[in-house]
C-alpha cells in the first residue's frame, strides 16, 4: 500500500543513495585519519603529554567515522523504504 507519492519516492531514493555514499565515505576518510577533517573532530588540548594527544584525537576520530556510518545507516533504512514506495506506486498503477 502507496503511503506517498511516485515523485516523493524517487526523490527519496535519489536523496538516500547519495547519503549512503558520501556519509559511508566520509567515515572510510575518517577511520583512516584524514588530516583535510581534522578540523571537524571534537576540540582536545594538548596537555604536554603527546601520547595521550595522538590518543584523543584518533578516539575523536573513530567517533566521527562511527557517526557517519550510523547516518549512512539511517540512510539506507529510508532508501529501502522509499524503493519499496516506488515499487508499490509502480505496481498499483499498473493495475488501474
Amino acid at each position: 500500500m502507496p503511503c506517498c507519492g511516485p515523485k516523493l519516492s524517487l526523490c527519496g531514493i535519489i536523496l538516500s543513495t547519495w547519503g549512503v555514499i558520501q556519509l559511508g565515505l566520509m567515515g572510510v576518510f575518517y577511520i583512516t585519519g584524514s588530516v583535510a577533517l581534522a578540523e571537524d573532530i571534537p576540540a582536545v588540548e594538548f596537555s604536554g603529554n603527546l601520547t595521550e594527544f595522538y590518543n584523543e584525537v584518533d578516539n575523536g576520530f573513530k567517533q566521527n567515522a562511527y557517526n557517519c556510518w550510523i547516518a549512512a545507516l539511517l540512510y539506507l533504512i529510508l532508501l529501502i523504504i522509499s524503493a519499496q514506495q516506488f515499487w508499490a506506486n509502480s505496481r498499483s498503477s499498473l493495475n488501474v
